[in-house]
């Protein structure tokens, strides 16, 4: 049987400081700790449609895909032994101005540094940002025993 895993996409919006925008879970999974904004691949998208769709349902912002970048791949297990394949993408160019629109699952908004990110953010959302600032295209990371994370460039 070949290997199933969740797909998810990130996007990262960077400011002209370098410092870009997570979101504060609300309720459920995480509740209290900041991500990366995005979500799960839907069946039919291609993984930019599928970014690009994530930051406008959770920030209200409007991104052209041809102003996307793909920054980290973070194939991740956690934990439980549940996996997930990670692409996270960045933009410095978007209209609107990114706000909160999923109050029902989102606690607030908070602009941080990549390179030195709040202690509570979600490992997972960490590493893709950690990897994009080390600008490593893919990390693999709760998979080896006894490391964290493997990388390459």
């Amino acid at each position: 049987m070949p290997f199933q895993s969740t797909v998810d996409v990130h996007m990262i919006l960077r400011r002209p400081d370098g410092w870009v925008l997570l979101a504060e879970r609300a309720g459920g999974y995480a509740s209290g700790l900041l991500n990366v904004p995005g979500g799960k691949l839907e069946a039919g998208e291609d993984v930019v449609t599928a970014a690009v769709r994530e930051a406008r349902e959770e920030l209200a912002v409007d991104i052209d895909p041809a102003d996307v970048q793909m920054v980290s791949v973070i194939h991740q297990r956690n934990p439980d032994g549940e996996t997930r394949v990670g692409f996270f993408f960045a933009t410095d160019t978007w209209s609107g101005q990114p706000v909160n629109a999923e109050p029902d699952k989102c606690g607030g908004l908070v602009w941080a540094d990549p390179t030195d990110l709040p202690a509570h953010t979600i490992a997972y959302s960490a590493e893709g940002l950690l990897a994009a600032a080390a600008g490593e295209s893919f990390r693999v990371y709760g998979w080896a025993d006894g490391q964290d994370h493997i990388t390459f460039g």
